[in-house]
């Protein structure tokens, strides 16, 4: 069971989480509408793991995102996970940055759709890992289109579902192949972007992320 702060000002969509997360045994401690209450929230309760949205009262601009980048500054240790309503590559960029960029997450609301999916994400990200939503990973390959160039159309997948916090079984499972086949195409990789990574699943992920950052 998980303890769970859970910053939201829309109501409805606020409750309809609580009762999504109590369904599957975690604890809601704190249901809250604004970045002031989320801070005080944490403070008080001192939970697993906050999941925030971006946009929050009195400016709906990114209050939320940056009480969630302070609150790892002062507790690098805290998990994260941010809901979005759209790509803002920047709010991705500055919250993977932030601490040691590990126990962060950043999905579109509509993830939240995908009940497996999204609890699954959950769960990872209090566990330590980094999971990003595969919109915000095509966002962040857009960006480096030269270099990404050298990759092959199934290398791309590969490197996408990789950055998503897969591990090699969950992305042959994903393209129906092997995960031998797997280990190959991100070796290729790998060569064609002059990367070293370890085969940590979680590290990888952070460094193949700060390549496409760059």
């Amino acid at each position: 069971m998980l303890r769970i702060v859970l910053a939201e000002d829309s109501v409805l969509l606020r409750e309809g989480l609580v009762g999504l997360l109590e369904r599957f045994g975690h604890q809601v401690v704190a249901g809250v509408g604004t970045a002031g209450e989320l801070t005080a929230a944490v403070a008080e309760y001192g939970p697993d793991i906050v999941v925030t949205d971006v946009r929050m009262p009195p400016g709906f601009s990114d209050e939320g995102l940056r009480a969630a980048v302070a609150l790892r500054e002062t507790g690098p240790r805290l998990p994260v996970l941010v809901l979005s309503q759209y790509v803002q590559r920047a709010y991705a960029e500055e919250l993977l940055d932030s601490g040691d960029g590990e126990g962060v997450g950043y999905l579109l609301k509509e993830r939240v759709g995908k009940v497996e999916e999204f609890v699954d994400a959950l769960q990872r990200v209090a566990e330590g890992g980094t999971v990003v939503d595969p919109e915000v990973v095509r966002q962040l390959l857009r960006h480096r289109r030269d270099p990404l160039s050298r990759l092959t159309a199934r290398e791309r997948e590969v490197l996408a579902l990789m950055a998503e916090g897969r591990s090699n079984a969950s992305v042959a499972e994903a393209l129906t192949v092997s995960e031998g086949t797997v280990s190959k195409h991100f070796g290729s990789i790998l060569t064609k972007l002059d990367l070293s990574l370890t085969e940590a699943t979680n590290r990888r992920v952070l460094a193949v992320l700060a390549y496409l950052r760059k």
